[in-house]
């Protein structure tokens, strides 16, 4: 009899347990359709965060060339903004047709090497047009003569990278020894009073360049 009575009740627990665990099942499948929901609700905030991206990438936006000289830079290929980033200065200089007197003036100066080597630099790069404002016999002696050559080019380079705020009013001490002073807003930058920036804030690996209209001379 007691053995009957333990089997009954053993029947009855086991019974009475397999609604509970049916009703669990069945919890588990709203949680899931609670997840699910939830997963839709959390949609609108991913396409938030989308448009925080958004917001981060026009924030870069600011960060990108400026100036009238640079719609005269390929749009691709290793002569455009994306391709100089990848080379070092005197390298993507070799690729932008502007500045292919600069060029030549760098390699007349055996600079090429130290110009590709330097860490974090600025280099203020005069177009052709710049060089053309020098009468060609004073052009041509100074290309002739290499000292004279490497105290004007490193005249050009300041040794940390400059931003646009930077130059708002900024005095920088070049590779040269001597100073260069900027000044301007915006898109609007000089150069010692003189060079206007044509086409500003040229990333390479390993330096920000600034395109300017004029070439700096140093005094003395």
């Amino acid at each position: 009899m007691n053995t009957r009575i333990r089997r009954t009740t053993g029947l009855l627990a086991a019974a009475a347990v397999l609604p509970l665990a049916l009703t669990a099942c069945s919890n588990g499948s709203g949680d899931a359709d609670t997840s699910d929901s939830a997963s839709t609700a959390a949609a609108p905030a991913t396409t938030g965060s989308d448009d925080t991206a958004g917001s981060g990438s026009s924030a870069s936006s600011m960060d990108q060339p400026f100036g009238p000289a640079c719609s005269a830079v390929p749009k691709d290929g290793a002569g455009s903004f994306d391709g100089m980033a990848k080379d070092p200065v005197a390298t993507a200089a070799s690729h932008n047709p502007a500045l292919s007197t600069l060029v030549t003036a760098v390699q007349k100066a055996g600079l090429v090497d130290t110009l590709n080597n330097a860490q974090n630099v600025t280099v203020f790069a005069p177009t052709n047009d710049a060089f053309a404002k020098i009468p060609k016999a004073t052009l041509d002696k100074v290309l002739n003569d290499k000292a004279q050559l490497t105290k004007i080019l490193t005249y050009h380079v300041v040794g940390q990278k400059l931003t646009p705020k930077d130059l708002e009013d900024g005095s920088f001490t070049t590779l040269e020894k001597s100073k260069i002073t900027t000044s301007g807003s915006g898109e609007s930058y000089t150069v010692n009073d003189s060079a206007k920036v044509v086409c500003g804030n040229v990333k390479t690996a390993n330096a920000n360049v600034y395109i300017i209209d004029t070439v700096l001379m140093p005094k003395g």
